[in-house]
This record gives C-alpha cells, sequence and structure tokens, in this order.
C-alpha cells in the first residue's frame, strides 16, 4: 500500500467527488484545486497505485481512451467476490462518461444457440441532462 500523501488524497477525491468516470487529464485538472504542483506523471504513478489498492477502476469504452472511476463500496463481498456489476452512459455533446448502476440482466437468451454467454458490457450513448437541457435552448 502506499503511503498516504496530500497527492494521492487530491487524486483519489477527484475520482470519487467526480460522480462519473475521468479521463487522466480530467483527474489532473480537479486535483490540481488541492495540490497545483500535479503533474501527469504524478497523476499516472498514483492511477496506478489506486487500481492496485482496488479503490479505483479503469473504464473502457470502444473507440475511447481509458477512464478511471471509484470503486463500488464493498460490494464484491456481495457478488461472491467479483466487482461490482455496472454498465456506462457516454454522452455524445460532452465526452462524459457516467455509471449506470444498473443491469437488464443475463444476455443468453441473445446469444446463438449452443453459445454460452460469460460476460456483457453496454454503454448507452447520447445527450447527458446538461447537454440536453442546453440543446433544448
Amino acid at each position: 500500500m502506499e503511503r498516504k500523501t496530500r497527492q494521492r488524497d487530491a487524486v483519489l477525491a477527484a475520482i470519487e467527488h467526480a460522480g462519473r468516470a475521468l479521463s487522466p487529464g480530467e483527474i489532473l485538472a480537479l486535483a490540481q484545486a488541492s495540490v497545483a504542483s500535479l503533474n501527469l506523471s504524478t497523476i499516472y504513478r498514483h492511477i496506478n497505485a489506486l487500481q492496485e489498492e482496488a479503490r479505483i477502476v479503469k473504464v473502457l469504452l470502444p473507440g475511447q481512451a481509458a477512464r478511471f472511476e471509484a470503486a463500488c463500496g464493498d460490494d464484491s463481498a456481495r457478488h461472491g467476490g467479483a466487482a461490482h456489476h455496472h454498465h456506462h452512459f457516454h454522452c455524445n455533446g460532452c465526452d462524459r462518461v457516467y455509471a449506470l448502476h444498473a443491469c437488464p440482466g443475463s444476455m443468453q437468451d441473445l446469444a446463438p444457440a449452443g453459445f454460452v454467454v460469460a460476460a456483457h458490457e453496454i454503454t448507452l450513448r447520447g445527450l447527458c441532462a446538461d447537454c440536453g437541457r442546453s440543446q433544448a435552448r
């Protein structure tokens, strides 16, 4: 476990308080509000350490750079040791990614006969509330 520092605390706070998945650049901008001297290499070092500690998780969407979000509480104990399963919403307007803490369930019925679904990922795309409001004006 990495020792606790102001920089590490600023990075973790930025991710936890954002309420959405962030790019390293977004993490840097938010964390610099607390520790102005942060740079991108420091952000990547803390991202790697926080992933190893299971405090944050990487979010990968097709055609997008990796983003990072806070791990979802202690749900792993309730899911037999597995990480909390959820999906994401990608806003076409602002390019932000939000966690959707819901799942439609098994996708086995969608698979061809004889196939076995081991996992699934769903990404909804559209406009977030902020972009939807600004477009309606």
